[in-house]
């Protein structure tokens, strides 16, 4: 744990904490990443989403007192069934694992748990937070649309959110800034647009692409990258404040 009290960093995606780093620190809040295994194209890992939610919680766990817990790596992502490599889990095991999981929290003493999501196909997520109501766990589901769309506006995004769908322009210049060396060739002209894919959770991603890409990652930089983290972040400060972080108590 580093002097000031907060989380222990760590190079991979698994926080470093041991068991005295946080009895030392008494976090009351947690935040929980949730990725998936899913194909992004040629040039992404199929870890994409994991690795990107793992990204904003350490962005939005710096300088405040929290617990970082290791991610979900597995979800709903059965749109993306027609391409190799991808593994899903039903909604309601998803459900299950996030509120037990909420609920081990609180017997431990934590009664606030934020989701961090970087896979828009776990739906179920909404309902997770709508029924954590009266359990003992406040918990709240970020980045939320409008994080995004700040983050986007501050970045200088050009790929309209809806046209930006999957391993487009936001997420090719997250991991071109956090984690380059995952970014394969190729991303500079594997542009899909598909804005009229009304049918897609019927028929899945493969009647809209042939690639799996929808969305422009042509226009993906690492500067964007940047400024969307850095907007995230930001963002976050009003989900602190709103469950009485004490760092944001603090500043």
């Amino acid at each position: 744990m580093t002097a000031s009290g907060h989380p222990t960093s760590a190079t991979g995606p698994l926080p470093a904490d041991t068991t005295e780093d946080v009895r030392a620190r008494r976090p009351t809040m947690a935040v929980l990443p949730i990725g998936s295994f899913e194909q992004h194209g040629a040039f992404l890992p199929l870890t994409t989403d994991t690795v990107i939610a793992c990204t904003i919680a350490r962005e939005v766990a710096a300088g405040r007192p929290v617990q970082v817990l290791p991610p979900l790596t597995v979800s709903c992502s059965h749109e993306h069934a027609d391409w190799p490599g991808t593994v899903s889990i039903s909604a309601r095991t998803l459900h299950a694992v996030v509120t037990d999981i909420a609920d081990s929290l609180h017997r431990s003493g934590i009664d606030t748990l934020i989701l961090i999501n970087g896979h828009g196909g776990n739906y179920v997520l909404r309902n997770v937070v709508q029924e954590s109501a009266g359990r003992g766990v406040r918990m709240a589901l970020f980045p939320g649309s409008a994080d995004w769309d700040a983050a986007r506006t501050r970045a200088g995004v050009e790929t309209p959110s809806h046209t930006d769908m999957h391993a487009g322009e936001v997420e090719t210049s997250i991991l071109l800034y956090a984690h380059p060396e995952l970014v394969k060739e190729g991303y500079e002209s594997a542009d899909c647009v598909a804005d009229d894919r009304k049918q897609l959770l019927t028929l899945g991603m493969s009647a809209y692409t042939e690639t799996g890409v929808i969305g422009r990652p042509s226009l993906a930089s690492a500067r964007k990258g940047r400024e969307l983290l850095a907007g995230l972040t930001e963002a976050f400060g009003e989900y602190a404040a709103l469950f009485g972080d004490r760092a944001a108590a603090d500043a």
